[in-house]
């Protein structure tokens, strides 16, 4: 791997931070609140370090689901707006107690497809997001299902997190996940796969090694994150792939330790 990335990686600045349902909640679909206390930390610890940090999150319709006693995600598109409606507050509750432990102020913002699009309502966002980090405010970034019926069928935070990175010009992406890297085969079927540690370019042969998706409540899988990594490269901004299970990996990764997949920037 180029030399110049990994001290990119630890002297990034501004970084975007993606987790998702399956990283968040036990197979049952309960959350795990150990896991969101240790990202808290984390995330916290970074504030501390003097860097800026974003937080995507997932999990809103997988909260939600539990909360109206869903056996499963809906199919339903109403059902999927009134669990993502119910399951955000209480996502955001849960963010905000565990952040106060740390001394650190969080808040909400909601945003659809159209929020990306050239205009005011790009501007608008790009505006709220850069005031929330130099009051040192984490945005904790979700779509808003409950409005766009378009996010809920088609979108997934993955791709969010990438168009954040790409708006806010980031140093850096992380996305948390249930695989801890880009393997060329599937390790959970071919226990000889490979881990890919570093990819320059996404091209239509890496974008080929994209899986399945994780579990029955979370919506992406690792072609969503090949996606969001070919986004990031376009825009400028080095992306990783780690396992979520435990936040530490995230200093680790900064600190220059060989784990997950790192991709490259195009720059």
């Amino acid at each position: 791997m180029d030399k110049k990335i990994r001290e990119k990686i630890k002297v990034s600045k501004r970084i975007v931070i993606k987790v998702g349902t399956s990283t968040l909640s036990y197979s049952n679909g309960n959350l795990n609140f150990n896991l969101m206390n240790k990202l808290a930390w984390i995330l916290a610890d970074l504030r501390n370090q003097g860097r800026e940090v974003i937080l995507v999150t997932s999990g809103a319709i997988g909260v939600g689901s539990k909360s109206l006693n869903f056996e499963k995600r809906p199919t339903i598109t109403r059902e999927k707006q009134a669990a993502a409606a119910v399951g955000q507050a209480e996502l955001m509750h849960i963010y905000k107690n565990f952040m106060g432990e740390y001394n650190q102020r969080v808040a909400q913002v909601l945003l659809t497809k159209d929020d990306f699009k050239e205009g005011e309502r790009k501007t608008n966002t790009n505006n709220t997001l850069e005031t929330l980090l130099t009051f040192g405010v984490i945005p904790i970034i979700n779509a808003n299902d409950t409005i766009s019926t378009f996010e809920i069928e088609f979108s997934d935070n993955d791709r969010l997190s990438a168009n954040v990175a790409s708006l806010l010009k980031a140093d850096l992406l992380i996305i948390l996940t249930d695989i801890d890297a880009l393997y060329d085969a599937n390790p959970k079927t071919h226990p000889k796969a490979k881990r890919i540690p570093y990819v320059e370019k996404v091209t239509d042969e890496i974008l080929a090694m994209g899986g399945e998706k994780g579990s029955e409540f979370s919506v992406g899988g690792m072609e969503t994150k090949l996606l969001a990594a070919k986004e990031c490269y376009n825009g400028g901004v080095i992306m990783a792939i780690l396992d979520g299970s435990n936040p530490s990996f995230i200093e680790e990764l900064i600190n220059g330790k060989d784990i997950g997949t790192i991709f490259g920037n195009g720059k």
